[in-house]
């Protein structure tokens, strides 16, 4: 992982590349929807800690909208490489 952009956007492609190591696409998809259910959620949601561990780190994101977007930006590269998309990456 190499790339530049604000600290949660850095740190969450870090997390991101140490928790995929290993894993099939099967997981890596089923880690991103956890990921990004986990950010887009209400406070008070159920996070499935089970699926993404350290990365449940990243889930007081919510509370701040305008910040999901960078926890979800290498998330969404990823999700786009896996499954050969060439398309512009975008979190809208």
């Amino acid at each position: 992982f190499t790339g530049t952009g604000c600290a949660i956007s850095m740190a969450s492609g870090s997390l991101m590349t140490s928790a995929l190591k290993g894993k099939s696409i099967d997981e890596a998809d089923e880690m991103f929807e956890a990921f990004h259910d986990m950010v887009t959620s209400g406070k008070d949601d159920v996070i499935k800690k089970d699926v993404l561990g350290k990365l449940a780190v990243f889930s007081g994101v919510r509370e701040f909208p305008l910040r999901v977007k960078c926890a979800s930006l290498a998330w969404h590269a990823m999700k786009s490489a896996i499954h050969g998309e060439d398309d512009t990456i975008s979190t809208e």
